[in-house]
């Protein structure tokens, strides 16, 4: 993990200028990626100029010590934009958590790293495989030694915008005879390995995050394995960030599809002299989960940065509850906002071809249970609910 001495953070104005900018660019082009299902190119064009990429690293490796706080913001703005463009880059910021927050001062990471600063490379995950689908606690293949190099041959049936990453970050068993669950993060770049499809992507929704399967080739140096245990990187990184960006960005495609109800009514109001539409009181419910939704990431955000650099804490039955059904209950909030504002809008907001639809970010929000789906996480949670004492009071 980088020292405290580097985490001198980025001004949150400059980097909330920057996000903007992009974000625009981004919401001019989210149309044409959802119907054309491709890469959002336009937008990663733009937050490269910006130089959006290696915010989180820390000024020694070329960044500027972004502070989570501030990329779950821009993960919300970028998600009033463009959903796909907003979920691609909280994966890329969360396997940047994972490598910069693990690294322990390895050479060969830090180099890698600050070629990701100075060439604002793209990194994508690997974390979905085989039978195990989204349990990413289990791996099947395994990493293979050879002198100072690794190889490894993974069956991923999901890598977002593999082929336009820069690289991959992705789980692997640490050797032949481990066990699943005794896994390592490996990063690689475009030059350690070769892709070939195995499926395609065809989606209800977010189909611009082009989240093709493949069969995953690598060779790489040995020194590009992370050092920590995955099983660490797990509960101290990975599900804390990856929870609190995702539900970031569906915060963001909750507020479009809000803000589109709210300027339908006006509009209806405006021509009609005084009638509000039939279902304008579901703007209010819309508004509603929106709030409780920001609210649940605000206090789990705030809870998070108070206990992260204990790992006790962090690792703890309690906390890892919360952050584990924070992806349940962000999910649900979200897509049932997106649904009230759809109703409020009516038939408007159902038609593609209506300034007021709202149709692609019900499509987009309703992949957001299906990732690691909710039913698995719940499942997965039912011997640790059944172990955590009930608190004796409203605030403890």
């Amino acid at each position: 993990m980088v020292s405290e001495a580097h985490q001198t953070s980025i001004g949150d104005s400059r980097l909330t200028a920057r996000i903007h900018a992009a974000a625009e660019v981004a919401r001019a082009h989210a149309a044409a990626v959802d119907t054309e299902a491709r890469f959002p190119s336009e937008a990663f064009a733009e937050i490269r100029r910006q130089r959006l990429l290696a915010v989180m690293l820390p000024p020694l490796l070329g960044g500027e010590a972004a502070t989570l706080s501030a990329l779950i913001d821009a993960c919300y703005v970028l998600g009033q934009a463009c959903s796909s463009t907003a979920l691609i880059y909280a994966m890329h910021q969360i396997k940047m958590a994972c490598v910069v927050r693990h690294a322990r001062g390895s050479p060969g990471i830090e180099r890698i790293l600050r070629r990701i600063a100075s060439e604002q490379l793209l990194l994508a995950s690997s974390t979905t495989e085989g039978q195990a689908g989204g349990n990413v606690r289990s791996s099947e293949a395994a990493i293979q030694p050879a002198d100072d190099h690794i190889s490894l041959v993974r069956e991923a049936t999901v890598i977002s915008y593999a082929l336009e990453a820069d690289g991959i970050v992705t789980t692997a068993r640490r050797a032949g005879d481990a066990g699943n669950s005794d896994q390592v993060l490996v990063l690689l770049l475009k030059s350690d390995y070769t892709l070939n499809k195995l499926q395609g992507w065809d989606t209800l929704g977010m189909r611009g995050t082009c989240s093709n399967g493949f069969t995953l080739r690598a060779r790489a140096p040995a020194e590009q394995v992370l050092p920590d245990p995955y099983e660490r990187i797990h509960a101290q990184t990975m599900v804390p960030f990856a929870h609190l960006l995702w539900g970031a960005v569906w915060a963001g495609i909750a507020a479009a599809a809000v803000a589109t109800a709210q300027a339908f009514c006006r509009h209806v109001l405006g021509g009609s002299k005084g009638e509000l539409p039939p279902g304008a009181a579901q703007v209010t419910q819309a508004l509603s989960q929106l709030t409780a939704l920001r609210a649940l990431l605000a206090t789990t955000l705030q809870r998070f940065e108070a206990i992260q650099a204990d790992e006790k804490a962090v690792a703890s039955l309690e906390f890892q509850s919360t952050i584990t059904l924070l992806k349940v209950q962000a999910s649900e909030l979200a897509a049932a906002s997106v649904m009230s504002a759809m109703r409020a809008c009516g038939l408007s907001g159902y038609r593609n071809d209506d300034p007021f639809s709202v149709g692609r970010h019900l499509r987009d929000i309703l992949s957001a249970p299906l990732m690691i789906n909710n039913e698995r996480i719940l499942a997965n949670l039912t011997t640790a609910s059944l172990l955590n004492p009930l608190p004796t009071s409203i605030r403890g």
